[in-house]
């Protein structure tokens, strides 16, 4: 890289470089790139990538397709009436016929795409190598969580640390007293329920 302009970064060939990020580049972000980078007036700049969107909307509806060179071919089609699914309901929807546009994208868009495919596949291999030969981060800082069992096996109450108890009160089916109250454990056919 270069140098930057704005937000953009440009190479060598005064050409904008666009990192793989996962964030929108907006129609404003690109006028004021072009205006630097131009040296006109973003007012300017703006009004020119305006009429130039305008030019392809309005050539797509006369003629309903355009061919950029070492761009790409925009084109009007009609999709057919289709069956879907509501998936809320379940329920069969038709979905009328409605003309979309399609983008295909020219012969250099593609070797650029394919060649970014190429060196994130590399920065991958090249990460997941780094990863595999050093030792795994924990990145709280924490040691790892571990479950806690006393020597006689029990694993204690979650919140209090000892184990759960519930009251067996005076119920009939029980073996004790009033009030009284046994360890209840998740492996219990009672845990859970109310006697």
């Amino acid at each position: 890289m270069d140098h930057t302009v704005g937000s953009f970064p440009w190479d060598s060939n005064r050409r904008l470089v666009y990192a793989l990020e996962k964030r929108v580049v907006t129609k404003k972000e690109i006028v004021k790139a072009i205006s630097e980078e131009m040296g006109l007036t973003q007012l300017k700049t703006k009004e020119i990538v305006q009429k130039t969107f305008d030019a392809i909307i309005e050539t797509l509806v006369e003629d309903r397709r355009i061919e950029l060179r070492n761009f790409g071919v925009f084109e009007v089609k009609m999709r057919a009436a289709r069956k879907a699914r509501n998936p809320r309901t379940g329920g069969q929807v038709e979905v009328p016929a409605k003309f979309v546009v399609t983008f295909k994208p020219g012969k250099e868009m593609e070797e650029k795409v394919r060649l970014l495919e190429e060196q994130e596949a590399a920065r991958l291999a090249s990460r997941s190598n780094e990863v595999s030969s050093s030792p795994p981060v924990n990145p709280s800082g924490l040691p790892p969580l571990t479950e806690i069992r006393r020597p006689d096996n029990t694993r204690p109450d979650s919140l209090s640390g000892f184990p759960r108890t519930e009251s067996l009160g005076s119920s009939s089916a029980s073996s004790g007293g009033v009030g009284e109250s046994r360890q209840v454990s998740p492996g219990d056919s009672t845990f859970g329920r109310s006697s």
